[in-house]
């Protein structure tokens, strides 16, 4: 049977994105700005904390991905305060324990980014970006469990209060309250 070229673009389009819901500009410039603020302001304050107190750690790589959830998806259960304050603490302290653990980067990756995922089932508080968390501590030979205050606890509250902030003056929700 022949298909036509409309019907194999229409039909096959699921694998180059397709099922990715329209947005129009004016929503995804709003997510960028957010999260070039939010960021911006986070990493500044954090910085700044860290010079403070004489913590050369005050990063974590994978705030980028929250701030994708929190700016452009806030409506998401993922992107509630709960999940990404408690995700990413959590996946910091089991990678943190898997580390000083399981001497094997290649056997202590994988068991700290499955456990960093029980455990956010287990206290429902699911944020992908947090099972990176546990992979960058360990990658980064993190062994003391204040990394898990500061940077990624401190960094996290102060994301969620200014994606709060952004969301709320620009006409988005966020925190999602229940109905």
């Amino acid at each position: 049977m022949r298909h036509t070229a409309k019907y194999l673009i229409k039909h096959y389009s699921f694998y180059l994105g397709g099922d990715q819901p329209a947005v129009s500009w004016g929503e995804r410039l709003r997510s960028c700005v957010g999260a070039l603020l939010g960021l911006s302001l986070v990493f500044a304050v954090a910085k700044m904390l860290g010079e403070l107190v004489g913590i050369n750690e005050w990063l974590m790589a994978s705030l980028g991905a929250s701030a994708l959830l929190v700016f452009a998806l806030p409506g998401s259960p993922m992107a509630q305060p709960w999940a990404v304050i408690a995700g990413n603490s959590l996946s910091a302290l089991i990678g943190i324990t898997t580390f000083i653990l399981i001497p094997e980067p290649l056997l202590a990756m994988p068991i700290a980014a499955s456990l960093s995922i029980l455990g956010m089932f287990v206290l429902r508080c699911l944020h992908p970006p947090a099972a990176a968390v546990a992979l960058i501590v360990v990658l980064g030979h993190i062994s003391h469990y204040r990394y898990a205050f500061f940077p990624v606890l401190i960094d996290s509250a102060l994301l969620v209060l200014v994606a709060g902030i952004y969301s709320n003056l620009t006409g988005k929700q966020y925190p999602n309250r229940p109905k």
